[in-house]
């Protein structure tokens, strides 16, 4: 396995199970590098750096700590991140649906189109909220206006 650039020599990221398909259709496990450092990585490298330093030069207990304090901080970052990308989409969800009912304008920029309708549905995708606009699917980023549909 190739060695990442910045890391001691023979230091390798943990891998990831995966599954592929052989030639014959049987599947099997396959293991894939991770493509980015996490605490138990930031551990790893940390230990190897203690085991292998210099005897007569040992790291600085400050430089740990710092660096303790670096991973700590990132390690929240990463959770705060998380935090309000599932609130935006919660808010995204809650968004969409109160406009049921309403009408809307909408405009797409890639195929020049727009237009205008009441939403009859609202559908979540990994993409975010789609409208259900008489026989066109509004992606919420797509929408201009919002107005409140009349009532006879």
């Amino acid at each position: 396995m190739p060695a990442i650039s910045g890391m001691p020599s023979g230091f390798t990221p943990a891998p990831t199970p995966a599954t592929s398909v052989d030639a014959t259709g049987s599947s099997q496990a396959v293991r894939v590098p991770k493509q980015e450092l996490d605490k138990d990585a930031f551990l790893q490298l940390l230990v190897t750096q203690m085991r292998y330093q210099d005897p007569s030069q040992p790291m600085d207990t400050t430089q740990m700590m710092a660096q303790t304090s670096q991973m700590t901080t990132v390690e929240q970052l990463t959770t705060l991140v998380r935090s309000s990308q599932a609130a935006f989409a919660s808010q995204q969800q809650l968004s969409s649906s109160a406009l049921v009912g309403q009408t809307v304008q909408w405009a797409d920029t890639e195929l020049k189109t727009s237009g205008s309708g009441a939403v009859s549905a609202v559908r979540f995708t990994a993409d975010g909220p789609v409208l259900r606009v008489g026989d066109a699917d509004v992606p919420l980023a797509q929408v201009t206006g919002v107005t409140t549909t009349a009532t006879a």
